[in-house]
């Protein structure tokens, strides 16, 4: 199964680099106001799934809806760069093209908003993307991805797959995947890290982040 989403993912791909830009975020415009529109479903699937108060759920979803408005104004990102006179009847023109199949592998701590941290500013971009959701938390973004198909998303071009960390390991070395975006713990990171560039792919790779805080002595604690 995970094979055949990579080989949909890179077919998908050759038309949907070349739908124009404008085209592309306007389905994230759409998607901004399905999200909105269906923010209690999204809500109740990561109280029921994580555990969260539905406040705090509905927290995690508008989170992520910023990264979606935000992709909704994506050609700036986009723009590439020129510098005429180089060099003698030299000119540099540089442009900003789609990588291809890219991955993002999120946690179950925020079902939400780490995925819309990923796929709407990757697509949009003119990749095609597979979601790799925690197994403990499914829900939220089998509901995201299918929102998103309903605004326009061509099929293959966005899906899920669904494991623990053999498929994280089919990851990291499937060679039609070019990049790979997680969100997790120190230890699966450092492994998705390494392993992901060993075989010659872009990771980024966020990993158990903290907030710290320095309580002044003047503080009212």
């Amino acid at each position: 199964e995970f094979n055949k989403a990579v080989t949909l993912a890179k077919d998908a791909f050759q038309e949907w680099k070349s739908f124009p830009l404008p085209q592309r975020q306007r389905i994230m415009l759409q998607l901004q106001q399905s999200i909105r529109d269906n923010t209690d479903d999204l809500a109740y699937l990561i109280s029921l799934e994580n555990g969260k108060t539905l406040t705090d759920a509905r927290g995690d979803v508008f989170r992520g809806l910023e990264v979606v408005e935000s992709a909704c104004w994506m050609a700036p990102n986009m723009m590439g760069d020129s510098l005429p006179g180089l060099s003698k009847d030299i000119d540099c023109v540089s442009y900003r093209e789609p990588l291809g199949v890219t991955v993002g592998i999120a946690p179950f701590n925020f079902p939400a908003m780490i995925p819309l941290w990923m796929f709407p500013l990757a697509v949009p971009a003119g990749n095609s993307m597979i979601l790799k959701p925690s197994e403990k938390t499914p829900g939220a973004t089998m509901l995201l991805v299918q929102l998103a198909m309903e605004c326009g998303i061509p099929d293959g071009v966005l899906q899920v797959v669904h494991g623990g960390k053999p498929l994280v390991e089919k990851i990291c070395c499937h060679p039609d995947i070019h990049a790979v975006s997680f969100v997790g713990s120190n230890a699966a990171g450092e492994y998705i890290y390494n392993e992901g560039n060993r075989h010659g792919k872009r990771v980024q790779a966020n990993l158990g982040a903290k907030n710290h805080a320095v309580i002044l002595e003047d503080a009212n604690r």
